[in-house]
């Protein structure tokens, strides 16, 4: 294992750790954890670097547990369709392993070069067919995970050792280095489909959620459909794609829904890719909140992009916005789309006096689990929501 000092490109939210640890082992990860437990040091967890900055800053960084070296793909299990893969493995390297077997792992996540295992699964990062497949707490089938005083655990598949009561894989998903280190995951996939199709159309605002309803109702069976709107003053796109069996046909069907487009076999550039990084907002919400959340993105000044099925947008800008200004658009955004049963987080924001959260009811119970975990607050303190 290497250990080297920390320098400016290892801050994490503005928060420059004193050291940088590189296990290649979950044993090395337990031993690092075991010493800072001893030496009550505060370790936060890393893996590509490419979400580092969301979340709150934590409160103090004294290792930063580099997972760069735990890069192997362990086990895949073609025939049964599952795959278990080190924290450090990156989601294009897996990608282009699994297929090699005809097969993925459909998590679509934005940056695949950089964005690992680990890190997808810890900010619990959404692609656009999550509204076909799920997320990656629904594909996630075991986990290893190594807690704050050094104890590796598992649960789910390939179970060695459980800790009673709790579903690991649940818990660590978007946790976001709060609980302890997630070593190794292993996950359902499905077959590459034989074709994909994408529609593309402009669409009016007052337009999308109608057609968003009639294409989640369709037998045509989307595996997703995105909006895409850089200009909140200008034209919306939507793009939806078909997989598998007949994919044409049944993109022209759904292509009727919409009422104009083109259909074609590639997917349009901006499809996967968030929106923003210096500033991202995550807006959560119920199908029949879809009409309200556009109207209120359309105050923000922001680019929208995200999924109209499942209910997840996000909004974002490549430049910095002013403190006062993102602090009273993220309030009024937060108002109207908690009106309309969603909600607000902010991923990513340069200034610490924006509330990232809002209210969250399941609080008490959330600071309860982080009491349990890391009693002592050395895993990522501050880094999730409410302090935690």
């Amino acid at each position: 294992m290497t250990v080297r000092e920390a320098d400016a490109d290892d801050a994490v939210g503005g928060v420059r750790p004193r050291w940088v640890a590189l296990p290649e082992t979950v044993e090395e990860i337990a031993a690092v954890l075991r010493d800072c437990a001893e030496r009550d040091l505060v370790v936060v967890p890393a893996g590509g670097g490419t979400k580092l900055h969301w979340g709150s800053p934590p409160e103090r960084c004294d290792v930063l547990l580099d997972m760069c070296c735990l890069n192997e793909i362990l086990e895949h299990a073609a025939g049964d369709l599952v795959v278990r893969a080190q924290a450090g493995v990156t989601m294009d390297a897996l990608a282009a392993a699994l297929a090699q077997k005809g097969q993925e792992l459909v998590l679509d996540v934005p940056f695949a070069e950089d964005t690992t295992v680990g890190g997808t699964l810890a900010t619990a990062t959404a692609g656009p067919r999550a509204f076909r497949y799920g997320t990656a707490r629904d594909l996630l089938i075991g986990i290893t995970v190594v807690l704050p005083d050094g104890t590796i655990a598992r649960s789910g598949g390939k179970v060695v050792k459980n800790v009673a009561g709790y579903d690991l894989g649940k818990l660590f998903t978007g946790s976001y280095g709060t609980l302890g280190v997630i070593a190794e995951a292993t996950f359902r996939l499905h077959p590459l489909p034989a074709g994909r199709r994408w529609i593309t159309a402009e669409v009016g605002r007052g337009e999308v959620a109608a057609v968003a309803a009639a294409l989640a109702a369709s037998q045509a069976e989307p595996s997703a459909a995105e909006v895409d709107w850089p200009d909140p003053g200008g034209p919306l796109t939507l793009a939806v794609l078909v997989e598998g069996a007949a994919a044409e046909a049944r993109a022209e069907e759904l292509r009727t829904l919409v009422g104009t487009g083109s259909v074609t076999d590639a997917a349009p550039p901006w499809w996967g890719l968030i929106s923003g990084d210096e500033v991202l907002v995550e807006v959560r919400f119920p199908a029949t909140g879809t009409g309200a959340v556009l109207d209120a993105a359309a105050g923000t000044g922001l680019a929208l992009r995200g999924s109209v099925l499942s209910g997840r947008v996000l909004l974002g800008s490549w430049g910095a916005t002013g403190e006062q200004e993102l602090a009273e658009t993220v309030t009024r955004l937060r108002r109207q789309v908690e009106a309309a049963g969603g909600r607000v987080n902010v991923l990513a924001a340069p200034y610490a006096s924006v509330d990232r959260w809002g209210q969250i009811s399941g609080l008490p119970l959330m600071r309860r689990v982080k009491e349990q975990f890391d009693p002592g607050r050395r895993m990522s303190p501050g880094r999730f929501v409410g302090g935690i």
